[in-house]
């Protein structure tokens, strides 16, 4: 299978020269993903709510390679305040509790001070 490139239509993809997800064979690789609804070009002031849109962003760009949340093997969680983490726990594990990705979770500065959080996720698609 040829590799497959897809895009959220991200200005910044361009810029920066990557992709929203890489299919590879059976694997999609999500780059890290953040809470901007890119529709309307805004992202919400409150973590759960960027935390929640992140995981719509993630289901689409799976969506675009065959796969679902339920194909993700791993994440890897930016959070940019420690504090934030028990907010945002709840949410992760409503997306994740019965699919039990490995995750790795960091604290860090992202590019954007709006971003208050990042996800990005490698799937392996499932032959449906």
């Amino acid at each position: 299978m040829s590799r497959k490139l897809i895009s959220s239509g991200s200005a910044f993809e361009a810029l920066a020269g990557y992709s929203r997800a890489v299919v590879d064979g059976e694997w999609v690789f999500v780059s890290g993903t953040t809470g901007f609804d890119y529709k309307a070009g805004t992202i919400a002031d409150d973590v759960v709510e960027q935390t929640e849109q992140t995981f719509r962003n993630i289901a689409a760009a799976l969506a675009q390679a065959d796969a679902t949340l339920a194909d993700v093997v791993r994440a890897v969680i930016y959070v940019t305040d420690r504090a934030d983490f028990e907010r945002v726990a709840p949410v992760i594990g409503k997306h994740f509790g019965k699919i039990r990705p490995t995750n790795t979770t960091v604290i860090a500065q992202l590019v954007d001070a709006r971003m208050k959080i990042e996800i990005e996720v490698t799937a392996r698609r499932t032959p449906r």
